[in-house]
């Protein structure tokens, strides 16, 4: 099965149906990475996952990615399991804390080689298109990605990203690399994902930037829930340095 088998059929509009994550647990020997983790994500939200070091949040992510399997437990996209092999993973778009690109071709040639792997008509007009939204129309064609900067490199792996229209959107410490320039770049193209209609998730240790994109909080402690709040707009750096201060207050 190709990386994009079912991903040309994905329809417009996005379906409006939450990410649900049911009493997830996984284990690795024997330490406990996540404890019956529950949470729902909403299409149009962006979702903030932070929490402590070691609190699970990378873990996390990877069973939402299907780049790892719970020991336990589940994540339902409307009626159908998301899991490595199902067909939901083709509505996923995953921007990790490595770009995930071929380093030695071009910004250009690996847009056209995912296009491709997704099975989407007319790959190379489509390429094209998503290096001028996120601002490297102008990149040297022939220059591997290897030799562009780390911001750069983002770009290109949130275009990547972005081919097949995804209706869910999962990050690993997006903003890690970029300049201030680049997060403000970032920022709005994540709140342009929300108003899409999109569920977007993301991982980060940078308690501003959840403050200032994220409605809806989760904070992991030692593998589990510790909080799970909405709000009806994104927090603010304060409020949410607050809840992360007495959330984890004793560690």
């Amino acid at each position: 099965m190709s990386v994009g088998q079912g991903a040309a059929s994905i329809v417009s509009p996005i379906p409006s149906v939450p990410l649900v994550v049911e009493r997830v647990s996984r284990t690795f020997g024997r330490k406990r990475a996540l404890v019956d983790v529950s949470m729902a994500m909403n299409p149009g939200e962006i979702t903030a996952i932070v929490g402590p070091n070691g609190a699970g949040k990378s873990t996390l992510l990877g069973i939402l990615a299907t780049l790892i399997g719970p020991t336990s437990g589940g994540v339902r996209w409307g009626t159908e399991e998301l899991r490595r092999g199902s067909r939901a993973r083709a509505s996923l778009g995953y921007v990790g804390h490595e770009p995930g690109l071929y380093m030695d071709l071009g910004a250009l040639a690996n847009l056209d080689l995912f296009a491709r792997l997704y099975g989407l008509s007319a790959p190379e007009q489509r390429a094209r298109a998503l290096l001028e939204r996120v601002g490297l129309a102008d990149a040297p064609a022939d220059a591997p990605v290897r030799t562009f900067s780390r911001g750069m490199q983002q770009r290109v792996a949130l275009a990547r990203a972005l081919l097949h229209e995804p209706a869910i959107l999962l990050f690993d410490e997006p903003g890690s690399a970029l300049d201030p320039a680049g997060a403000t770049w970032l920022a709005r193209e994540l709140g342009r994902e929300r108003a899409a209609g999109r569920i977007v998730v993301l991982v980060t240790h940078d308690l501003d930037s959840a403050g200032s994109l994220a409605e809806h909080v989760v904070i992991l402690r030692r593998g589990r829930v510790a909080r799970d709040e909405r709000r009806d707009g994104p927090w603010g750096a304060p409020a949410m340095r607050l809840a992360y201060e007495e959330t984890c207050r004793d560690g």
